[in-house]
């Protein structure tokens, strides 16, 4: 019985030593600026500092969202001791969409241990395994921003660069293009570039992303690569990007002028009595991009009834493809049996981006099965 009555009195003595020296804490919370333009990067930071190493607390704090109103990206959440006192600190990134003045208003939940927590583990119950959390809903102070209307999506400093052939090409030649931007802003708000030329086959790469989120936004480069096919003289028309600039602070063009591309005959028929001597090499590429522009001639100006992919067909194709001895075989395998199907492969394998025929193979075959 003395040895229960002990066991009781230790345990309130411990639950109010524990209340005497409660951790407290304190929030505070700041943006890097006072006014910013719609879509531009907004640091948030926001800090709880405890009275003490506050082993008992949990913190749950996620405003990250995405809405009509705004985009809030989370950018580090940290937790650490110093000299015994326990500092939380979140840090966000927000892109507000409307002008006017905004109020980041977040709550905050405060996870605390509870009493019978403590008396679980104290008194060595059965349920020892139980936890318990006290709740604490915390307002943080508001955050209000003034926002001005760029009047644009893309909000930054870029700066465009261009790769391409010359403007000279045979015909069924690709013609490439790389177009790369590189900054700082909100890279997000760049959407795929399309082309649509009349009598021309685009191959369009996915736009690839190399960028990092920091506190002045997005930092690093966006590129897309095309391929230009045509028997005739085509133009690329001009390309123009506009985002404001926020070191400017004003609105600005990426410009890439009009093209205009010179196609020439690939083989002409006198050309070719006059060499009937010579030797003459096979050139696969040739005849790919023949094909694959009489394909797309055919599809546009034809009007079909899809066949059910049947075994046999498959079967077919996989002989085909084990039996391929280059890859520029393969490729025109492709692009007879399926150009549209096989398109982003095709484009892969001209521009060298896959260079392992066997794996290739491996590849195929596996989605045949």
């Amino acid at each position: 019985m003395r040895n229960n009555l002990g066991r009781i009195i230790l345990t309130f003595f411990s639950i109010l030593h524990l209340e005497v020296l409660a951790s407290t804490y304190e929030w505070s919370g700041h943006a890097d600026k006072s006014f910013a333009m719609t879509n531009e990067a907004i640091y948030l930071k926001y800090v709880c500092e405890y009275s003490d190493e506050a082993e008992l607390y949990l913190i749950e704090f996620n405003p990250v969202a995405d809405n009509e109103k705004y985009t809030i990206v989370l950018l580090s959440e940290n937790e650490r001791v110093i000299d015994g006192r326990k500092i939380n600190s979140f840090e966000f990134v927000a892109f507000v969409k409307e002008p006017g003045n905004i109020e980041f208003i977040f709550d905050t939940t405060m996870k605390k241990t509870s009493k019978d927590s403590i008396e679980n583990t104290v008194l060595g119950r059965d349920n020892a395994d139980y936890e318990e959390f006290s709740q604490r809903i915390i307002r943080q102070k508001p955050i209000v921003i003034d926002i001005k209307d760029s009047r644009v999506e893309l909000v930054g400093e870029f700066k465009l660069s261009v790769k391409k052939d010359e403007e000279k090409q045979k015909a069924y030649e690709p013609y490439h293009l790389e177009i790369s931007i590189e900054g700082r802003g909100n890279f997000k708000a760049l959407k795929p570039i399309e082309f649509n030329i009349a009598d021309v086959k685009v191959f369009a790469q996915k736009p690839i992303e190399n960028i990092k989120l920091t506190k002045d936004g997005y930092r690093g480069s966006w590129s897309q690569k095309f391929a230009f096919v045509s028997d005739k003289d085509f133009v690329i028309p001009e390309l123009k990007i506009e985002y404001f600039d926020l070191k400017e602070e004003k609105l600005r063009s990426l410009m890439i002028p009009e093209i205009k591309l010179k196609v020439t005959q690939a083989y002409k028929k006198e050309k070719l009595l006059d060499e009937s001597e010579e030797s003459w090499e096979f050139n696969y590429e040739i005849i790919y991009y023949i094909l694959t522009y009489i394909a797309g001639f055919l599809v546009a100006k034809l009007k079909y009834k899809r066949v059910k992919k049947t075994k046999t067909d498959d079967a077919s194709l996989k002989t085909k493809i084990k039996s391929a001895k280059s890859l520029k075989e393969l490729m025109i395998t492709l692009a007879l049996k399926d150009s549209k199907k096989y398109e982003k492969l095709i484009i892969e394998i001209e521009t060298k981006k896959v260079t392992s025929l066997s794996k290739c193979k491996k590849t195929l075959l596996t989605q045949l099965k």
